[in-house]
C-alpha cells in the first residue's frame, strides 16, 4: 500500500501519520516535549529537541510499516509564528521563540494602529501582535543587540529542520504569510516590514510554494531516519491552514473550529479578506487559496491551569479529563451568572491585546468548583464565537462547523459550541487534522489530487450536534455581558501591566 507521511510539528509535540491517497490514516506516532519558560511572558522550545522529535516519529512510523507499504513522500505541517536566530554555520543562537511568547508586546503596541502598522496588516494579512516574528525581531534587536548582530538568518522551526535535512534556507508561502514580513499578494518579502524590523531580504529564507519538494536528504539523516531512496520531502504549509484541509472544511460557509492548547476558527477563501478593524488574519494555503480566521491564546491550556492549581479538582481530573468533564460540569448553561474572560495568557483574535487578563465576573457564594470549570469552557466558547462574528463580517455567513482538536472527546463541550454558535457541529474521523492536511498537500504535490478545495469522501461525518434554541437564548444573554467586559476593563489591564513592569524593574535593580 502506498502512503505519505504527514508530519505536524507543534508546540507541545510532533506527530507523524501514514495517510493513503483516500485520506485514511494507517498508523501514527507521537513525541512530546515541554516549553521552556524561565521568565515572565517567555515561551521557548529547544530547536535540537524538535529536530530529534521529528526524526523519532518518522523512524517509529517506518519501523511499524515495514513490508508491503511504500512511502511516496513526506510532507510537513508546523506551528506558526516561531523565530530562531541562526549564525553563518546554521547553528541556533536562540531557542525557538513560539507564538505564545509575549516579550515583544511593547514593540507590538507601539506599531499597532500607526500608518505603517496598518499598511503592514493590509499587505501581510498578519495582525500586529507579539506573536508575530516581525515583532519578535524588533524585540530581539532592542534587547539582545549582540545576538541580532551575529544572526545570519531569522527563521522558523520548520526552516531550521529543513536546513538540517537539505542545507537550504527555504520557507513555504504559508509559514511566511504568518510572519508579518511577507506580502500575501505578491508572494515576496514586504519591504516596509523589513524596514520596521531592521533587516534585509538576505536575513530571510527563499519563499517557495507549499508543494515545493526536495529529494537530496543529507547522508547523515538518511542513516538516522532509515530512508535511502530518493523519497520526496514536501515543504507543506502551516498548521492552521492544513487543519482546514485535514478536517475537510474547504467549501464556502464551512467553519473549521479547533480547540487544543489554544483555539481557532478558520474558513477557506479564494482571495484575502482583510478586516478594516484588523480582527482576523489572512494566511496562504496555496497560491490560489487563503485561510481567513482568528486564533485565541486560551483553550485547553486554561482548563489545564485550573486542574493543576486547584487541588479539589486535580484528583478528579487527572485520569481522564474529558470523561470527567461530563460528570463535573452538570450545571445549567450560564454557570448561574458566572462569566469568564479567558485571557489567562493574553489574547490574540479578535482583540489582539497581550495585556488582557482573565476575569471571573459575577462570583457569588453559591458558586462551586464545577461552576468555575463550566464558566471557563463557556468563556472559551464565547471568545471563539466573538472571533467567528468578526470573520462573518468579512467572509460571509457560516452554515456549519467542523470540529477538531483534543476537545472533540467531550460531548458536553461539543454541544456547548453548537448551542453558543447556534450552528450544527460535525466531528470527523481525523486523527490529527494538521498532519492529515500535510499528507493531502503531499498527494496534491505529487499530482494525485488535482484540487484541494473539494470535499473528500474519505472524511466521514461520524457525529453531529444540533443546537438547542433555548440554550442558545440563555448563552446569548450571557454573551451580551461577556462582549462588553473587555472594553470596560482595558484601561485597568494596561494599568496592571505598568505596575508589573515597574515591579520587575525594581526587582532587577535589587
Amino acid at each position: 500500500m502506498q502512503f505519505i507521511i504527514g508530519i505536524d510539528i507543534g508546540t507541545s509535540g510532533t506527530k507523524a501519520l501514514a495517510v493513503n491517497r483516500e485520506g485514511e490514516v494507517l498508523y501514527s506516532t507521537y513525541v512530546s516535549y515541554a516549553p521552556i519558560s524561565d521568565f515572565p511572558d517567555e515561551q521557548e522550545l529547544d530547536p535540537n529537541e524538535l529536530l530529534q522529535a521529528v526524526i523519532k516519529t518518522i523512524q517509529d512510523l517506518l519501523l511499524h510499516l515495514q513490508g508491503n507499504h511504500k512511502v511516496m513522500a513526506l510532507s510537513f505541517s508546523c506551528a506558526m509564528h516561531s523565530l530562531i536566530a541562526v549564525d553563518n554555520m546554521g547553528l541556533a543562537l536562540t531557542r525557538a521563540i513560539t507564538w505564545a511568547d509575549l516579550r515583544s508586546k511593547e514593540f507590538a503596541a507601539k506599531l499597532k494602529g500607526t500608518e505603517m502598522g496598518n499598511r503592514i496588516y493590509e499587505h501581510t494579512g498578519t495582525p500586529i501582535h507579539a506573536m508575530s516574528p516581525l515583532c519578535k525581531i524588533i524585540w530581539l534587536k532592542d534587547t539582545y543587540p549582540e545576538i541580532f548582530a551575529r544572526a545570519k538568518k531569522f527563521i522558523s522551526i520548520k526552516e531550521f529542520i529543513w536546513f538540517q535535512f537539505f542545507g537550504k534556507y527555504q520557507v513555504d508561502y504559508s509559514i511566511a504569510s504568518a510572519t508579518g514580513l511577507f506580502d500575501i499578494r505578491t508572494l515576496a518579502w514586504y519591504s516596509e516590514s523589513l524596514s520596521a524590523a531592521g533587516i534585509e531580504i538576505n536575513h530571510l529564507s527563499e519563499p517557495v510554494p507549499p508543494t515545493h519538494m526536495e529529494t537530496n536528504l543529507s547522508e547523515e539523516f538518511q542513516k538516522n531516519i532509515g530512508l535511502f531512496d530518493r523519497v520526496p520531502f514536501i515543504i507543506g504549509a502551516n498548521d492552521g491552514c492544513l487543519a482546514n484541509l485535514g478536517s475537510n472544511a474547504v467549501l464556502p460557509g464551512e467553519l473549521a473550529l479547533t480547540i487544543g492548547t489554544s483555539g481557532a476558527v478558520r474558513v477557506i477563501a479564494g482571495n484575502p479578506q482583510p478586516d478594516p478593524e484588523q480582527r482576523i488574519f489572512n494566511y496562504i494555503l496555496t497560491e490560489r487559496l487563503y485561510v481567513c480566521g482568528g486564533a485565541i491564546n486560551n483553550g485547553g491550556n486554561v482548563v489545564k491551569w485550573f486542574v493543576d492549581y486547584f487541588e479539589e479538582q486535580r484528583g478528579a481530573l487527572d485520569n481522564d479529563l474529558n470523561s470527567r468533564l461530563e460528570e463535573l460540569v452538570q450545571i445549567d448553561p450560564g454557570s448561574e451568572g458566572l462569566i469568564f474572560l479567558p485571557y489567562l495568557f493574553g489574547e490574540r483574535s479578535p482583540i489582539w491585546d497581550s495585556n488582557a487578563r482573565a476575569v471571573f465576573f459575577g462570583v457569588h457564594s453559591g458558586h462551586r468548583p464545577g461552576h468555575f470549570l463550566r464558566s471557563i469552557i463557556e468563556g472559551i466558547g464565547f471568545a471563539l464565537y466573538q472571533t467567528a462574528l468578526a470573520l462573518e463580517d468579512c467572509t460571509g455567513p457560516i452554515q456549519k462547523i467542523i470540529a477538531s482538536g483534543g476537545f472533540i472527546k467531550s460531548k458536553l463541550w461539543l454541544q456547548l459550541i453548537a448551542d453558543i454558535f447556534n450552528k450544527p457541529v460535525f466531528v470527523t474521523e481525523v486523527a490529527d487534522a494538521s498532519a492529515v492536511g500535510a499528507a493531502i498537500m503531499g498527494w496534491h504535490a505529487l499530482e494525485e489530487i488535482p484540487l484541494l478545495n473539494e470535499t473528500r469522501e474519505a472524511t466521514k461525518n461520524l457525529r453531529s450536534f444540533v443546537p438547542d434554541r433555548e440554550r442558545n437564548q440563555i448563552y446569548m444573554k450571557h454573551y451580551s455581558v461577556f462582549s462588553v467586559l473587555y472594553g470596560q476593563l482595558i484601561n485597568n489591564f494596561n494599568v496592571l501591566s505598568e505596575i508589573q513592569k515597574e515591579k520587575q524593574i525594581i526587582k532587577n535593580k535589587i
